[in-house]
């Protein structure tokens, strides 16, 4: 079989959504009626495959992505279609990030009762910085308040993308019983005694004929705003059949400019099928979506990777998780070129050799082995054990490095104290394991108490990370209260020259070097540049141990210890002597040329700002937005909605402990909401 004919009939794709929309449920329902699972796993008994996790039994939710690879049988073609099921809740947003940088397509998943809600908006925008093409799908078309055509309006109106409807509802809420077909028009029915695996379909009945065409004819309508084929055969009054509608719909879908959408059941077994025909008809195949774009470290130019199996062997390590038998193993996307197992790879940003002793394909927790990983697959490799989330495998040959992946900043923390020296020195080790798998988490050891600091993205993300080192890893340790991760910045730009020399073993070591520090706008990051105008005198390793020595001293603080963020560092001038140069006395001058620019920097405190996402009752919106006010948070806007209303709100993180009982306490238990970092801002 021709390479092109493989990667046509490969699908990569996520299953993205609000927490309880049904992403997991749905996707048992594509392992079943694929084929890959013989029974329907359901999250609410904890017997979901994809979440086989014993917290996400325990929990009901999400917490890892899951990766799977299923066949789909359509146009009598085989489809190989991988799957990862990525988690729901905010605290949990790295889990989606990373899984979105490597997938090719996306099926997003709407409540048909809340439509888009605050994690809807989040990976949005996720989906839109990888440049992601979606479908959209309305779930629980048979909860009380859903409506699918308010879904389609919400998705138009907040995710600002053109919506269209390939099927429509056939009755809502208890009385929901199919869907409409609006590209073959057939009424579709799904018989409960087989669990849905059988469709009845027929003919548009005579009572829903009117509706069923006005809906045709505003797919029609739509779409002709972006086809000029379909333009061309509506205005000369030709039937437009429903294979030439597909193929329009799948280009404008592949370029983000139309999001079609079906509807369904998932719980009920309604609607899963054609979702996964939609699945191979709209979204890309490996060699369709946009090329990767990689950075060429000898020409220093950005470079797009064609996705090729016979070309040089580039791939992305995505994800990290540590298993007790086999070690690392390391989720890669390739994105050209193919790698076998058991052999050579090199780690491109480490400037490491490793070998992919072992390939794997991921079904959930279990695996099957692997001859060869290709462009546009995703496998697991065992073997290497320098990888890390982000790093670029390779070839020595060619030294291109795949853009790394942005995670936010960890805005919470805890104190971990183990019971004894012997646990402390374990716990140590368990927390390497847990910030390499997790790369928003992250811990250190605050230099005055000696206790160890854990920091992640929220108090559930927190909760499940204790509760991992606690139980999983058996290890007694006492936890400390939730405290707020502050940031440190500087007020001003200083330029400082700072000289080292100490005498170690006999041998001199010195260095001096000059440092400029500046303010960056907020939100920009830190930026270290090398502005030595004469930069070829110097060795390479000198330079490098000077940016060490400056990421080392950025991420250790400045008066109170927390990482600093926005701060511009450039070395404009560096002493080079070959007699007395190491690079530990590099190290340890920029390190110490930071710390006294900083502190002359008007250095100053900043606090995390959270997004608050509220939904309440009308009854009790009143009190709602006191409580906000209370915690001194600011209500940015308000919107009424089936069943209540919306408020969203910004507050600072330090004031929302213990916010949801509160809220619970001021609205009987009915009020919910959902809260995400959203900036710092300078401390009062």
């Amino acid at each position: 079989m021709e390479v092109q004919s493989v990667l046509s009939l490969m699908r990569n794709i996520g299953i993205m959504a609000h927490i309880d929309a049904g992403k997991t449920t749905t996707t048992e329902r594509v392992l079943f009626y694929s084929g890959k699972s013989h029974r329907i796993g359901e999250v609410d008994d904890g017997e979901a495959i994809m979440d086989w996790m014993e917290q996400e039994q325990e929990r009901g939710i999400t917490i890892q992505s899951a990766a799977t690879t299923t066949y789909w049988k359509r146009h009598d073609r085989r489809f190989q279609i991988n799957i990862i099921d990525t988690p729901g809740h905010v605290d949990f947003t790295a889990e989606v990030e990373r899984s979105l940088r490597v997938l090719d397509g996306a099926a997003a998943i709407f409540d048909a009762v809340h439509g888009v809600e605050p994690q809807t908006e989040t990976v949005w925008r996720q989906a839109e910085r990888y440049h992601v093409p979606c479908i959209g799908y309305v779930n629980k078309m048979d909860r009380a308040g859903a409506d699918f055509f308010q879904v389609l309006r919400d998705v138009k109106e907040k995710l600002a993308i053109e919506t269209v409807a390939l099927q429509i509802p056939i009755g809502k809420e208890s009385s929901f019983e199919g869907v409409i077909d609006l590209l073959t028009m057939e009424e579709l029915r799904w018989d409960p005694s087989t669990e849905g695996e059988t469709i009845e379909r027929k003919a548009v009945s005579e009572e829903r004929r009117e509706e069923a065409r006005k809906w045709r004819d505003s797919l029609i309508d739509t779409l002709s705003a972006f086809s000029d084929t379909v333009t061309e055969k509506y205005v000369a009054g030709e039937t437009i059949e429903a294979s030439v509608l597909r193929e329009e719909l799948r280009r404008a879908c592949l370029d983000r400019k139309l999001l079609p959408v079906l509807a369904g059941a998932s719980r009920r077994n309604i609607g899963v099928q054609p979702l996964i025909d939609a699945v191979v008809d709209f979204l890309p195949a490996p060699d369709e979506a946009r090329p990767a774009v990689a950075h060429h470290l000898k020409k220093e130019e950005d470079i797009e990777i064609p996705c090729d199996p016979k070309g040089p062997p580039l791939g992305l390590v995505f994800k990290i998780q540590n298993d007790r038998e086999a070690g690392s193993l390391c989720y890669v996307r390739m994105y050209s070129g193919s790698l076998k197992s058991g052999q050579a790879i090199y780690n491109v940003g480490k400037k490491k050799r490793e070998r992919a002793n072992r390939i794997l394909r991921m079904h959930s927790n279990k695996s099957e082995p692997m001859d060869e990983l290709a462009a546009g697959d995703i496998g697991v490799i065992i073997g290497m054990k320098a990888a890390q989330t982000g790093d670029t495998v390779g070839s020595e040959g060619w030294p291109v490095l795949l853009d790394k992946m942005q995670f936010p900043e960890p805005v919470i923390s805890v104190s971990l104290e183990p019971k004894t020296i012997s646990e402390g020195e374990r716990l140590k080790e368990i927390l390497e394991i847990l910030s390499r798998e997790d790369p928003t988490f992250t811990a250190r050891e605050n230099e005055e108490t000696g206790q160890l600091i854990i920091s992640g993205m929220g108090e559930l993300h927190l909760d499940v990370l204790v509760t991992k080192i606690l139980k999983d890893y058996n290890l007694s340790a006492r936890v400390g209260n939730p405290q707020v991760t502050y940031r440190e910045s500087i007020g001003k730009t200083v330029e400082r020259t700072e000289q080292f020399s100490r005498v170690i073993a006999g041998k001199e070591n010195a260095a001096a070097l000059t440092l400029r520090l500046e303010p960056l706008k907020r939100g920009s990051g830190n930026r270290y540049a090398c502005g030595v105008k004469n930069r070829a005198r110097v060795p390479e390793p000198i330079l490098d141990a000077v940016e060490r020595g400056v990421n080392g001293a950025l991420a250790s603080g400045i008066v109170l210890g927390y990482p600093c963020i926005d701060i511009g560092v450039t070395l404009t001038d560096i002493d080079y002597s070959e007699l007395t140069a190491t690079e530990f006395a590099y190290e340890a001058c920029a390190s110490m040329g930071f710390d006294e620019a900083a502190r002359g920097a008007d250095p100053f405190l900043l606090e995390p700002i959270m997004a608050v996402d509220l939904f309440s009752p009308k009854e009790f919106v009143g009190d709602v937005i006191s409580l906000v006010g209370q915690r001194g948070g600011q209500v940015l806007n308000m919107e009424t909605k089936t069943g209540g209303d919306e408020v969203k709100a910004a507050a600072p993180m330090a004031k929302m402990f213990g916010f949801m009982t509160s809220l619970r306490s001021v609205s009987q238990g009915r009020a919910t909401f959902a809260m995400e970092f959203s900036h710092f801002e300078k401390k009062a």
